[in-house]
């Protein structure tokens, strides 16, 4: 469920000072309208420099998503935005994130993002897993598959980010090719099978207009796509479908409907295929 956004006028004095201890003075804020998880979310400049800033109350029931951030950011060079400051006080925990350039990937068929999402992705798959607290996959995933048996596909040691949204990759077209798109909102990091992160993308990509099998292609540019065993991919399916089946019982939105209507046709189409 989508948290309630506030601009960042409506910070505690106390709070927006701290901010302004690392900023200076700040000259232009644009709030942001993207994502689901923070109540600030905003884009700010002074004359010292651009931020993109996101906060949570301490008190707010999703304030671990502030602390996982923290503790996975130093990890992400190249991958994500680095985070430059972190301010707790007056109520609030705030994340100052180097401002990216550039837009939000587009996941439709025949997009010139989809080689740069599938980069990012391969680079994922390279970079280490901290030794970090974070969920294990197949945690999240055991109310959701069809079998106990079907868990043992989602472990493993890798480092995911698990929500592909396309608004959570920002891709600059002036980079050099190859290294232009960029993961952000790190909160749902998790460790588990390395080929999972490709699994998020197709229901995404399904979504944005792409048929079961046209997705599939496209995960099978990340090379860890080709060690997942065909019943466990069909099991994560299964999985997906049920999860969003749950969210859409209890907020049946169009964006959730959406998704949970991109979860079956995979669903269907791994039964059917």
């Amino acid at each position: 469920m989508a948290t309630t956004r506030i601009g960042l006028d409506r910070l505690p004095p106390a709070a927006r000072a701290a901010v302004e201890q690392h900023t200076g003075p700040l000259l232009t804020v644009e709030e942001s309208t993207e994502g689901f998880n923070s109540e600030i979310a905003a884009r700010v400049t002074s004359t010292t420099g651009t931020w993109h800033i996101k906060g949570l109350r301490t008190d707010h029931p999703r304030a671990w998503t502030q602390r996982r951030e923290t503790a996975v950011a130093p990890f992400l060079t190249g991958l994500a935005p680095a985070l430059r400051w972190r301010v707790e006080t007056a109520g609030w925990d705030l994340l100052g994130f180097e401002a990216l350039h550039g837009h939000h990937a587009n996941y439709a068929p025949n997009s010139p993002d989809l080689p740069e999402v599938a980069t990012l992705l391969r680079r994922l798959n390279e970079t280490p897993c901290p030794d970090i607290e974070l969920r294990q996959a197949e945690q999240r995933l055991e109310h959701y598959a069809a079998h106990p048996d079907d868990l043992h596909y989602f472990a493993g040691p890798h480092l995911l980010h698990t929500d592909l949204n396309n608004a959570n990759v920002l891709v600059d077209a002036e980079a050099p090719q190859g290294d232009r798109a960029r993961l952000v909102d790190w909160a749902w990091a998790t460790r588990g099978a390395a080929w999972l992160d490709a699994g998020y993308w197709i229901i995404w990509l399904i979504a944005a207009g792409h048929t079961p099998a046209s997705a599939e292609h496209w995960a099978a540019e990340i090379p860890s796509w080709h060690t997942a065993p065909a019943k466990g991919i069909t099991a994560f399916a299964t999985a997906n479908a049920n999860l969003w089946s749950e969210i859409t019982n209890a907020d049946p939105d169009p964006w959730a409907l959406r998704l949970a209507t991109a979860s079956n046709a995979w669903h269907t189409h791994r039964r059917t295929s």
